[in-house]
């Protein structure tokens, strides 16, 4: 009888403030649709630096004769081919190094036409302007500065460059992006919090004279919070859900289907499914206790009857 009882109540709460307990589950879906999305795009930054870091390559590039007139880097000339050689040795030497190539001058021109070929600047090129380079991969990434101290300023070598520093500036991009998408979700969360408060206390208020009858007659404080509490949980699940549909659905059109991200540029390792599915459940939990520990607190006082 008492659960029966429970269930009416929520019902008729419910419909009494309609309007209200709409704008809760809309403010509550879009909040932890933020919530879900910034969880997915930290995962998607993470997976994206485990893909493109253990990829990223420290290049050493040789002087060449162009160079030598230019460059301060290159004032002693051209690389020779004993500075080639010892730099190889040198490279074989370090621990940090995992693998080390060799590009000669007519495959970095081969790779730049490949590349670039519709650049005006790519029809005046010729093989012998472009630098040979030692292309060195790390076992570890981070080691990048064991390379540069080694190399940077030594006869023949132009320069040291390090493709993680690229990374890192687009990286430091996308995290921007993702605090700001926190920091939004953030404010829907106060948002949303503070119209549950409001609908909560309303509805106690409208049923002010139910709640001290109950009180006066000995009923206890969890069977009068009961009915209030489970309303703003019932809309806080019903936003959670539409905030999961949210989530599923973006990913579905955005990655897979309509924009199908994940055809069009495949140079990046999205998400997959795994990363959606594991965090509905955390969503779904949320909106429900968050809901209901507002609504707790917010009728605190309403039981001093």
């Amino acid at each position: 009888m008492r659960a029966q009882f429970v269930l009416s109540e929520i019902g008729v709460g419910l419909r009494r403030n309609l309007t209200m307990t709409f704008a809760v589950i809309v403010s509550v879906a879009l909040s932890l649709a933020l919530f879900g999305g910034s969880l997915l795009m930290s995962d998607q930054v993470n997976t994206m630096k485990g893909y493109w870091y253990d990829k990223v390559n420290v290049s050493v590039f040789l002087c060449n004769k162009s160079d030598a007139e230019s460059d301060p880097n290159c004032a002693k000339g051209a690389v020779t081919d004993d500075q080639k050689k010892q730099i190889q040795t040198d490279l074989g030497k370090m621990g940090v190094v995992e693998k080390v190539t060799y590009e000669s001058q007519d495959a970095a021109y081969k790779h730049y036409k490949e590349q670039f070929g519709d650049s005006p600047l790519a029809s005046s090129l010729t093989p012998d302007q472009m630098q040979e380079s030692y292309r060195i991969k790390l076992k570890d990434p981070q080691k990048y500065q064991v390379i540069a101290t080694a190399f940077d300023g030594r006869d023949g070598v132009q320069s040291v460059q390090d493709q993680k520093g690229i990374l890192d500036n687009l990286f430091g991009l996308l995290n921007g992006m993702n605090w700001a998408a926190r920091a939004v979700m953030a404010l829907m969360l106060v948002v949303a919090l503070m119209l549950i408060v409001n609908t909560v206390r309303v509805s106690a208020f409208s049923r002010r004279r139910e709640t001290g009858i109950m009180r006066l007659v000995g009923a206890s404080g969890f069977y009068i919070q009961a009915p209030f509490i489970m309303e703003a949980a019932v809309a806080g699940l019903i936003g959670g859900t539409v905030a999961c549909g949210f989530l599923v659905v973006a990913r579905y059109f955005i990655i897979d289907h309509g924009l199908a991200l994940s055809e069009k540029l495949n140079l990046i390792n999205f998400i997959g499914w795994d990363a959606v599915l594991t965090k509905l459940p955390l969503i779904l939990a949320t909106s429900l206790l968050m809901p209901a520990l507002a609504a707790f607190f917010a009728l605190r006082k309403y039981l001093k009857v």
